[in-house]
């Protein structure tokens, strides 16, 4: 097979097994768990093998007209370069991941069939998002994981708690769905087509007309979509529906759509100065807010879910700097170690039969019942904090040494003063985020009092994912800063001495100082 024709396969097997799983979740119940696992993974094989035939090389095209419209051209076109490639393979091992860990997790629901069906229906409308050429058919794949979110966040339906969380999840970020429509017309229009492709080649020949309304507008959907300051209120309330749901949205679907989005039309936004500074100071309030907040909840899942507009933040204020390398080397750090967490969070609160920290921190005995859960969660939480030399660190300081070099004025496309609003803003984060992963860490695993109360074994297929996630938590960045540049825009990942010592030093702090005033309680 072509590459192209195994990348037609990449969206279209979930999409199947989502109808499959459907259609026979009540006939015929015991294919149901195959439907859900075998065609994720058959995607990811296939997503590995366009990412290495594409090699970081030249981009994969091809495109047909889907229909004639009397004016401007909506076609089915695939556009794979080295960032579409592997953000693929992300989603595609995240979503292989949640399948697996959920047919222990919900192995006793009732509604499997149709949860596990929408969980493949969201990862196939991601993997469109992802390969999409298309402006057009891109967006369908934006609204249709924006339905999959509804009913997933709603999953358990008779809690009012997840019945108000799907409807605000919906109509949050259809509010900013709304502009961005109108923004991708708008660029349409001047570019004659919704190609990404031609879109880029006008950006580049200056034929935008108001490239800094049209930027603006993108940026309305993007901070839905993302859960960035204003529109990010929707995103820890979404923390109602089930823990794997969690993971496939903080981790590698959902949120990661805004990013990715920026990142491809990224000349686009450069082409207004304002926006880019829009974009920064967006990110900036983001990244300290949602650590301000992470520190003052008392679910666990809460505090995962702030932790991920914060890091959704230091990825916005990586593109505000013009560096779109650093921008996605850190959102695919970030799904293997956020993916981890909440999946690890799902094997905690299984065991201490609730999401409150401080019931656990009354409790003692539960790192002990869950080995697997405390030490995968442990590495989790240093990739996190961005300490040497776990993942999150490498590429932390990617996105803080981008910074520098635009607060220097070094950066071709953006202004000083976003440098300097997004690396102020990062280093007060870094800080902050070792505060309220250490604090989480103490909570949940150096509780004093009574021994937790026994709620049983988790299965082997919770437990073994975990060890999974773990490899590329702890090994991913130290080799992918020497890899990626290749296949990314060719500019080095390396991070800088500078920011590499104060932001080190500052999560170290903000961990330490969190210890000590633990162990004076």
């Amino acid at each position: 097979m072509t590459t192209t024709t195994l990348a037609v396969l990449v969206p279209l097997l979930p999409f199947l097994g989502a109808v499959a799983g459907l259609l026979l979740g009540r006939a015929a119940p015991g294919f149901v768990r195959p439907l859900a696992v075998l065609p994720t993974l058959a995607a990811l094989a296939l997503a590995c093998t366009v990412a290495a035939d594409q090699g970081g090389g030249r981009a994969v095209e091809a495109h047909t007209e889907l229909t004639p419209t009397g004016s401007v051209p909506i076609e089915l076109a695939l556009y794979i370069d080295g960032f579409a490639a592997l953000v693929a393979v992300l989603v595609a091992f995240v979503a292989a991941c949640v399948q697996i860990y959920s047919t222990g997790y919900l192995r006793d629901d009732p509604r499997y069939p149709s949860y596990t069906a929408l969980v493949s229906l969201f990862t196939s409308a991601m993997l469109l998002v992802v390969y999409s050429g298309d402006l057009i058919v891109l967006l369908v794949g934006w609204e249709v994981m924006g339905i999959c979110s509804y009913f997933l966040v709603g999953h358990y339906w008779e809690t009012p708690e997840a019945r108000a969380a799907s409807i605000k999840a919906f109509l949050v970020t259809k509010l900013g769905d709304v502009p961005f429509l109108i923004g991708l017309f708008a660029l349409a229009t001047d570019a004659g087509s919704f190609r990404i492709t031609t879109v880029l080649g006008t950006v580049a020949q200056g034929g935008l007309h108001h490239p800094t309304l049209v930027g603006l507008l993108l940026l309305c959907g993007v901070a839905g979509k993302s859960a960035q300051f204003p529109l990010h209120t929707w995103l820890p309330d979404a923390m109602a529906g089930p823990t794997p749901v969690s993971a496939l949205i903080h981790a590698a679907t959902m949120v990661a759509a805004g990013v990715y989005f920026v990142a491809r039309l990224l000349p686009v936004f450069e082409a207004g100065a304002a926006v880019m500074v829009v974009l920064a100071v967006m990110g900036a309030v983001t990244m300290v807010g949602s650590a301000l907040a992470a520190l003052a909840q008392d679910d666990i899942k809460r505090v995962l879910a702030y932790s991920t507009i914060g890091q959704l933040g230091y990825m916005t204020g990586a593109l505000a700097v013009g560096d779109r390398g650093a921008a996605v080397f850190h959102l695919l750090s970030h799904g293997a170690f956020k993916a981890l967490l909440f999946l690890a969070a799902g094997v905690i609160i299984h065991a201490a039969g609730t999401n409150s920290l401080a019931v656990m921190s009354r409790t003692s005995g539960l790192r002990d019942r869950v080995p697997d859960a405390y030490w995968t969660m442990t590495v989790a939480l240093l990739a996190l904090a961005a300490i040497p030399p776990f993942s999150g660190f490498f590429s932390k300081e990617s996105v803080l040494g981008a910074a520098e070099h635009a607060a220097t004025g070094h950066a071709e496309h953006a202004p000083g003063s976003a440098g300097w609003i997004v690396l102020v803003a990062g280093l007060a984060t870094a800080l902050l985020t070792a505060a309220y992963a250490t604090r989480l860490w103490l909570l949940a695993f150096r509780g004093r009092g009574a021994a937790a109360a026994d709620h049983g074994r988790q299965p082997l297929s919770m437990t073994v994912i975990l060890w999974v996630l773990a490899v590329p938590s702890l090994a991913f960045g130290g080799f992918a800063y020497r890899s990626l540049p290749g296949w990314f825009d060719g500019r080095a990942l390396t991070p800088t001495l500078t920011t590499s010592v104060l932001g080190t030093g500052l999560a170290l702090v903000g961990g330490l100082a969190t210890y000590g005033a633990w162990q004076r309680t």
